[in-house]
Formats: C-alpha cells, sequence, structure tokens
C-alpha cells in the first residue's frame, strides 16, 4: 500500500510544504522561515484573511494559484484553499557573510543571484559557492525561487554550509556591498575577459537569470562587467554554468595557482 504523503501536522514529507489552515497558522505563530504562502484564486476573507495578513506582516510573499496547482503541491492532500512552502534552512544576514569572510582570514567572497527561478540552477550556484570558497550567496526576495526543499537537493548539501541572505532590493544591497569595500563583477555580455581581471579584494560576482540575464538597475550598480567567450550558436551559458567558472577563477587567483605556458 503506497504511504500517505501528508503527515499529521499538515506536512507533505519531503518536500517541505505545509498545507491546511492550522498547519499554515501554526508555522507562522512559530516563526518558521517561510518561502511563500498560496491561496486558492478567488478565495478570501475568515481565516483565510488572517493568515494572509500575517504572512504580508512578516515579509513572506502571498500568492493565488489555481486549486489544481495546490492540489498537485499537496498530492492530493486537503488543502483547504491554502498552502504554504517552508525554506529548508533559515537565512543569514550580510553581517554573518562578513563575519565568515573573517574567521577565515579572508577577504570576502559573495555571489549575487539576479532573479533565478530555476530551483536546480539556484542548487547548482550554492554547491559551487561552496566548492569555490564563497562566503555567501544573496537571492532577491521577489523574482527567484528561495530555499525550496529542491534547491536543497539540488545543491548536493552544499545549502547546509553556504550562508544565503534574502533582501528585498538588489540595487539596495550592492550598495551596501560597495560602502563596506566591496567590488561588484556582474558576468554579462560585452565585458572584460573574465581572466584578466583582479579578484585579489573583497568582490561579488553578480550572475543573472537564464532568460533575461543581469537587469538593468543592478547592472549599473556594478564596478565591472565580465564576459566569456561564445563561440557557437547559442550566446549564452546556463547561469550555474557560467557562475561556477567565473568563481573559479577567483578562487585561482586567490590560491596563488598559475596555468603553464
Amino acid at each position: 500500500m503506497k504511504p500517505n504523503r501528508l503527515e499529521q501536522d499538515g506536512r507533505v514529507r519531503g518536500d517541505d510544504v505545509i498545507a491546511g489552515r492550522n498547519a499554515v497558522a501554526e508555522a507562522l505563530k512559530s516563526g518558521r522561515p517561510l518561502e511563500a504562502l498560496y491561496l486558492a484564486r478567488g478565495v478570501h476573507g475568515g481565516s483565510l484573511g488572517t493568515l494572509t495578513a500575517k504572512a504580508r506582516e512578516a515579509g513572506i510573499p502571498v500568492k493565488e494559484a489555481d486549486a489544481r496547482k495546490l492540489d498537485a503541491m499537496c498530492g492530493g492532500a486537503a488543502h483547504q484553499g491554502v498552502v504554504a512552502v517552508a525554506s529548508v534552512k533559515p537565512y543569514a544576514t550580510l553581517d554573518d557573510v562578513f563575519a565568515l569572510a573573517e574567521s577565515r582570514g579572508e577577504p570576502p567572497f559573495l555571489i549575487v543571484a539576479d532573479g533565478l527561478e530555476d530551483p536546480h540552477n539556484l542548487g547548482a550556484v550554492l554547491r559551487v559557492a561552496e566548492c569555490a570558497g564563497a562566503h555567501g550567496v544573496i537571492i532577491p526576495k521577489r523574482r527567484s525561487v528561495g530555499l525550496t526543499y529542491a534547491v536543497g537537493k539540488a545543491s548536493a548539501g552544499a545549502v547546509e554550509y553556504v550562508p544565503v541572505v534574502r533582501v528585498n532590493s538588489l540595487p539596495t544591497v550592492l550598495e551596501e556591498l560597495k560602502k563596506r569595500g566591496v567590488w561588484l563583477y556582474a558576468a554579462d555580455m560585452d565585458g572584460e575577459p573574465w581572466c584578466t581581471v583582479d579578484y585579489a579584494g573583497p568582490c561579488a560576482m553578480v550572475i543573472g537569470s537564464e532568460g533575461f540575464g543581469v537587469s538593468r538597475l543592478v547592472k549599473e550598480k556594478c564596478d565591472f562587467v565580465i564576459s566569456l567567450p561564445m563561440k557557437g550558436k547559442i550566446n549564452s551559458l546556463n547561469a550555474s554554468v557560467a557562475c561556477g567558472i567565473v568563481c573559479y577563477e577567483v578562487l585561482r587567483q586567490r590560491a596563488g595557482i598559475h596555468s603553464k605556458r
């Protein structure tokens, strides 16, 4: 007999999905980090209105969804018109990231993911961050996947070791990074060759979204634009692949590894 995917507290096993009004209310009450609250489209008022208000007060995105999507998210369990997606771990702060760099005796090295919506891409970026020695990853609260179960799984465990900071505005946090002495590098088209730039000092690599690259406002905040050569008919790499290439250049330079000529 196939086991019921829904546990007694309303959580769908393995997916960090919380279904049902009481279960969601308790998650909000406990302060558990939530990625988003999903409401059945057209259903408002009553206890759902209270849950919506509490979620917005906590800065949790509230989204409307077709009832069929909620059914799919819950594996067919009774959701009563509301589903919450929980984070696989709490988010960090910028201070946490800088403290980690200081504890290692290294200049801060950050990755800024500008609007990655594919959980496999963000998971792979976290894996790159862990392997290349980055001290943290910054993501925006809107138009980006968060620390969902799928992201954690795609990261192959890296999510447990890499601090992830979620912010309301990337341009604002980039300004703060500049004030802290961090140089900002946007990986985008028509920039300097990625391997000709000095990354010895505090730096943040800005990686654009899968379909649109680095957004205009974010790019304008960056100090440098770096590019990878493209020889084929496709004009861009997968975001996590590009991230891996540029981040390993940072690692190579900081480790003092020189190529043979």
